[in-house]
Parts: C-alpha cells; structure tokens; sequence
C-alpha cells in the first residue's frame, strides 16, 4: 500500500522537462504569504540542440500558493530562439505533434504545456503553449516560431 501510494504522489508531482527561473516579479500584494507574481523561466528543447524556449507565466501567492495548494492563472507566453547550432538532419524525424513541456498548475487538476510542430514546408519549429483542466479546459495560448536555415 505504501509503494502505491508513494507511486500516486510522485506521478501527481512529477513534471515534464525541467525549466530554470530566470526571474520574477510582483504583480499583487498578499498580507500573508508570498505575493502574486509574473515568473519568467528558461527550458531547452529536449529534442532540439540549439533551441531554448523563454516562458512567462502568473503564479499565485498568498497561504495557498506557499503551500502548493492554489491555482495559477491559465494564461502564459512563449518565445523561442535558436541559442546554437541545429542539426537539420535530425528535423524530418521529429513528430509532428509533441509535448516538450508540462508543469503543474494546480495542485491535481490543471497543467501548462508546450507543444512542439515540426512545419517542413517552412522548416520551422513552431511551440504552443497553453493551458488545460481535466474539465473546463481554456483557448488562451501563445505561440513562438523558429526558423530552420537549410544544413
């Protein structure tokens, strides 16, 4: 029973790739806990060398947010950037369609992800990121293009 349950809690807690807070801000004033904030983080491609992705989103402070329990706003930004050389040759073998980022937004129900497409047409790698729920997801998204040079 405990192998299960600590399975069920390393599952709920798990998060996709891993970013690195470059930085953020306050937007609203909490009495008691942290305050709300705008994070900025940093994630590379798990699939592409060469490529970071620089993600904004709201995190929610207050007693609920310092102890994991609230539940962030459902809007974020992307940009990515080619931070170094790409291998074009591995581009053709990328799905069409994968996750290359997932946080926890909520305590169960509610995760941020980006999506990577590979646009051969117009050699480009295109990342969405947005929001969902296991019920009500939301339409909010953003999306950031990277242009692919030929080899």
């Amino acid at each position: 029973m405990r192998r299960v349950l600590a399975c069920l809690l390393f599952c709920l807690f798990a998060n996709g790739a891993l970013a690195d807070e470059i930085g953020s801000t306050n937007y609203r004033f909490k009495w008691l806990g942290p305050s709300d904030k705008i994070v900025v983080e940093a994630f590379d491609d798990p699939d592409v060398a060469g490529v970071t992705c620089y993600m904004s989103h709201a995190r929610t402070g207050g007693i609920k947010g310092a102890i994991g329990l609230a539940e962030d706003p459902g809007e974020a930004s992307i940009a990515c950037r080619q931070v170094g050389p790409i291998d074009t040759s591995k581009l053709d073998k990328l799905k069409h369609s994968e996750e290359v980022f997932s946080a926890r937004a909520s305590f169960i129900f509610k995760t941020t992800q980006v999506v990577r497409f590979w646009d051969p047409k117009r050699r480009a790698l295109v990342y969405l990121v947005y929001t969902d729920r296991i019920i009500d997801g939301s339409p909010r998204n953003s999306i950031s293009v990277v242009p692919v040079g030929e080899h």
